[in-house]
């Protein structure tokens, strides 16, 4: 990755946040929420996508059509994005697989008994 397309992805970022921003406050809530959500367990392949910038359009419509953002995606925001994303593979994915991966097999099995210390 060059100069030029870490300017030219900084560009992209300040003005999909200005479009953020250019929403009701209501909106720019959730979205920021829902931003918050997806970096932490979205997918793998977030920055590669177009999904925030979908995220920003759908709720734009939603704004021109008179709707509050809650009628559009429901009062659970994180299921609400778990269904924009369930066939993508996640940073959930990822972590689930690291620690399986690095257990003994005896140890796969899940935790024993054990009996009072002391």
């Amino acid at each position: 990755m060059g100069i030029q397309d870490i300017i030219e992805g900084k560009k992209q970022w300040r003005a999909h946040m200005a479009r953020v921003k250019a929403l009701p406050p209501d909106y720019q809530i959730v979205y920021k929420e829902m931003q918050k959500y997806l970096f932490k367990v979205g997918p793998t392949n977030l920055a590669d996508g177009r999904l925030l910038p979908g995220i920003v359009d759908f709720f734009e419509e939603g704004v021109a059509d008179g709707k509050g953002v809650l009628q559009l995606i429901g009062n659970d925001v994180a299921a609400f994005c778990d269904d924009l994303i369930k066939d993508s593979r996640t940073y959930a994915d990822d972590y689930q697989e690291s620690i399986s991966g690095t257990l003994a097999p005896d140890d796969k099995a899940g935790p024993t008994s054990v009996g009072p210390v002391g």
